[in-house]
């Protein structure tokens, strides 16, 4: 799989962190004491360290994090796994959406996350590996991540689950810290809503590392957006996500694998 570009640069991130903060740029400049031109130059993606290491504090960011990500000077180390896990990055519209999979190398079970765009890859994996899905889990239920769904409920015959908090036509819904099983792995929901009314994290244990499947939750060096529920986002990925061990692999909605001890490195969410 190429290389897939982080989802958010740097003014993504100061745009996320200015709506869920509610602040008007007339009350963002004055407070950082910028022009308004500076603030809109920033805002439209002209990078300019001085400036965005103002505004940092005044929009709770990290000002190193948001400085590294201004040039361009992070990437995500690799995740290797030995078998039992998949990802899948498909185009929808201007973005691409990542979906996963993930199988008990002895029995053969396997669970779906999500579908992205289409899930015909994931198909051609399934058959190539003589895998049995089990179950479909979503992360969420924004149109992205589940275009294709009905598509992967035909061929699988597979039932789907979704947090009691968002409802989806014909899936279960699962309460906040419901556990599942397969094979020999085990999946623990985490409730990380705020992007979505439902939003939830999958922490797999039994692969050859721990994976945390967080759909939008959080994203390499930056997260999902929330305009009404933005303290309650950060709260529970600061709570549920990243207190996890700092080896756990971050399986995002979008972008790349990350892990736990990366983004407390190099998230601005999360550095300050």
């Amino acid at each position: 799989m190429p290389r897939i570009p982080l989802e958010d640069n740097f003014n993504d991130v100061i745009g996320k962190a200015q709506r869920g903060l509610k602040l008007t740029d007339a009350a963002l400049a004055a407070a950082a004491g910028l022009t308004p031109a500076s603030l809109a130059a920033l805002q439209a993606g002209t990078w300019d360290e001085p400036a965005a290491r103002t505004l940092a504090p005044h929009l709770r960011l990290g000002a190193d994090a948001l400085a590294v990500l201004g040039r361009k000077g992070w990437y995500p180390e690799p995740a290797v796994f030995r078998g039992g896990f998949a990802m899948f990055n498909t185009p929808y519209e201007d973005i691409t959406v990542n979906a996963y999979l993930i199988w008990d190398e002895k029995t053969r079970q396997a669970a779906a996350f999500d579908t992205g765009a289409t899930c015909a890859e994931m198909l051609e994996l399934i058959q190539s590996e003589k895998l049995r899905v089990e179950s479909i889990f979503l992360t969420h239920t924004h149109e992205d991540h589940i275009a294709d769904l009905a598509r992967l409920v035909d061929a699988t015959r597979a039932p789907v689950y979704v947090s009691e908090r968002e409802s989806q036509p014909g899936a279960r819904p699962f309460k906040d810290g419901a556990t599942f099983h397969l094979g020999g792995l085990t999946i623990k929901t985490l409730p990380t809503w705020g992007h979505s009314p439902g939003g939830t994290t999958y922490l797999i244990t039994g692969l050859t590392r721990p994976v945390a499947i967080v759909g939008d939750a959080l994203f390499a060096s930056s997260m999902g957006g929330s305009r009404d529920a933005y303290a309650e986002q950060y709260r529970n990925n600061v709570e549920k996500i990243l207190t996890l061990p700092k080896d756990t692999v971050l399986a995002c909605g979008h972008g790349p694998l990350t892990t736990v001890g990366q983004e407390k490195l190099h998230n601005p969410f999360f550095t300050r």
